[in-house]
C-alpha cells in the first residue's frame, strides 16, 4: 500500500510542477480547476495498474466511475476557462500576494495554488486509491451497489446543473441576473452537491474493504472545502457583488442540500 501511494504521490507532484511551469509562462493559473478531476482519474488509473492483488470487479468499478465523472468535469471546466478566461478568484488571490507581499507571479502561483492543490487532491482521491488495494471481499456487495447509485446520482445532478447554467449564461438577456430555475431553484450549488455525492459514493464502494474505510478522510475533506472554504464562501463572496438579486436568492434557496425554496 505504502509503495503504491508513494508512486502515486510522486507522479502527482511531477505533473503539478509541470502545470505550474505552464502557468508561469501564460501568467494564468485558472486551468488548474480542470486538472482537479483529471488528476483524480490519473491517480485511479495508476492505482489500477499497480494494485495487482486488488479485487478485479471493485477495481474496474472504481476506475470506471471515477473516469466518467472526472473526464466530463475536466472537459467542462477546461472549455469554460478557454471561453471565459482567467478566474477572478485566482486573480484576486495572486494579485493580493504580489501587491502586498511583493511576490513574483511564479512564487505566488506555486505557494498559493499549486502547492496546495497536490495534497488536497491526493487526500480527496483516497477512496479511488485505497478502494482498489484489497483482495477481499472478492465481489462487490450491497454497500458498493449503494455507492454506485450515489455516484451516478451525483454525476447526473452535476451534469444537469452545469448544462442549465451554460444555457442560462448563453442568453444575453440573462446578463447580471440570477439563475433560480431547474436544479438551481432547490440548491444554490447543484454542481458542488453532485461532486460531494460522487465522492461519498466512491467511499461507500471502498468501505467494503477494511483499508477502504480509512479513505473517509477524502469525502470529509471535500465536503469541508466546498461548503466552508474554497467552494461556496469564495464564489458567493464574488456573486453578491456582481449579481444585484443574489442576496434575495440566498435568503430563499438552500445553500447546498437540495430543498424546496422558502416563500
Amino acid at each position: 500500500m505504502t509503495h503504491i501511494l508513494a508512486i502515486n504521490a510522486g507522479i502527482l507532484v511531477g505533473v503539478i510542477l509541470a502545470l505550474w511551469a505552464i502557468s508561469v509562462r501564460i501568467r494564468d493559473v485558472s486551468f488548474i480547476d480542470s486538472f482537479w478531476p483529471l488528476g483524480m482519474v490519473l491517480l485511479a488509473a495508476t492505482t489500477f495498474l499497480q494494485a495487482e492483488d486488488g479485487a478485479p470487479g471493485r477495481k474496474l468499478l472504481i476506475l470506471a466511475l471515477t473516469s466518467v465523472w472526472g473526464l466530463r468535469l475536466s472537459i467542462h471546466l477546461f472549455t469554460r476557462w478557454r471561453a471565459e478566461g482567467e478566474d477572478p478568484r485566482y486573480k484576486r488571490i495572486l494579485g493580493s500576494a504580489m501587491d502586498k507581499k511583493g511576490w513574483s507571479f511564479g512564487k505566488a502561483s506555486l505557494l498559493l495554488v499549486f502547492a496546495m492543490q497536490a495534497p488536497l487532491l491526493f487526500i480527496v482521491c483516497l477512496p479511488a486509491q485505497l478502494g482498489q488495494l484489497a483482495a477481499e471481499p472478492a465481489s462487490t456487495g450491497w454497500l458498493a451497489f449503494a455507492g454506485k447509485c450515489l455516484v451516478l446520482v451525483g454525476i447526473g445532478f452535476e451534469t444537469i446543473g452545469d448544462w442549465q447554467l451554460r444555457r442560462f449564461r448563453a442568453d444575453a438577456a440573462n446578463k447580471g441576473k440570477v439563475l433560480d430555475t431547474g436544479l438551481w431553484r432547490y440548491t444554490r450549488h447543484p454542481n458542488y452537491f453532485g461532486d460531494t455525492c460522487v465522492w461519498w459514493g466512491l467511499w461507500l464502494i471502498a468501505a467494503e474493504t477494511t483499508i477502504g474505510l480509512w479513505a473517509v478522510a477524502g469525502p470529509l475533506l471535500l465536503t469541508w472545502l466546498l461548503t466552508r472554504l474554497s467552494g461556496v464562501p469564495m464564489l458567493e463572496y464574488s456573486l453578491k457583488k456582481r449579481r444585484p438579486g443574489y442576496e434575495d436568492y440566498i435568503r430563499r434557496t438552500s445553500s447546498f442540500i437540495p430543498w424546496p425554496p422558502k416563500s
